[in-house]
């Protein structure tokens, strides 16, 4: 079984989240990211403006703004929440290329 349906349920709890919240809306609308998921065996890419969540595809950009490196294993735990964004972080279950502030901005998934 693939992550994609996984991830288009949380890309969906995002949406949800960010049109229940108007200061979240308001925090992301200026943002503009890309980011890659390299799942080992899977890759997934997408793109965020205007506090939305569009072109999420299964492969990944040639540029990218942050990319997130994990398995599949590691990810699911963190969608669940038995895993933390941090503590993954700090004992290198995801690796992330881009900057801290990227990194940051992934919490608001979790």
């Amino acid at each position: 079984m693939t992550m994609e349906k996984e991830l288009q349920a949380l890309i969906d709890k995002f949406h949800r989240k960010v049109e229940s919240d108007p200061e979240l809306k308001k925090e992301l609308m200026p943002l503009k990211k890309t980011i890659n998921i390299d799942l080992e065996e899977e890759k997934y890419s997408m793109k965020i403006e205007d506090a939305h969540v569009s072109e999420f595809k299964p492969e990944l950009l040639e540029k990218s703004d942050l990319t997130l490196i994990t398995t599949v294993e590691n990810l699911r735990a963190l969608m669940n929440g038995t895993l933390r964004p941090m503590k993954a972080y700090v004992l290198k279950k995801i690796k992330v290329k881009g900057k801290l502030d990227d990194l940051m901005f992934l919490k608001k998934f979790f």
